[in-house]
């Protein structure tokens, strides 16, 4: 489950802008997780609980906002949204879509005390 070690990623970006900002609690944290990531959400809710165990995070809520996979489509040159990496295009239906959104797992919030 590679959702351990990217749970682990996240507390060590947190501890770091803790020890910049002088916070010393999360109280919640909001994650980006991209459709075509490869990280799994609910997967990733249980692996945030066990990593936050006696560390800043403990308690802290985990709130998820998926972000949507996009595509650059070659065959019809226009943008278009995917739900898989190797989907075809809805458009034109050829399978030459390179991903261009959707990929990233970011934390983009933090409420802290």
């Amino acid at each position: 489950m590679h959702e351990m070690s990217l749970a682990e990623g996240v507390l060590q970006v947190i501890e770091g802008s803790a020890k910049q900002n002088g916070f010393t609690r999360v109280k919640t944290v909001w994650l980006e997780i991209g459709r075509l990531s490869g990280a799994e959400a609910e997967a990733m809710r249980f692996c945030f609980d066990a990593v936050a165990q006696d560390t800043l995070l403990q308690g802290a809520r985990l709130e998820i906002v998926e972000t949507e996979g996009q595509g650059w489509c070659l065959s019809c040159s226009q943008t278009v949204a995917i739900q898989l990496r190797y989907d075809p295009c809805p458009l034109c239906g050829g399978y030459q879509v390179q991903p261009t959104g959707g990929l990233e797992m970011r934390v983009k919030e933090l409420e802290v005390e």
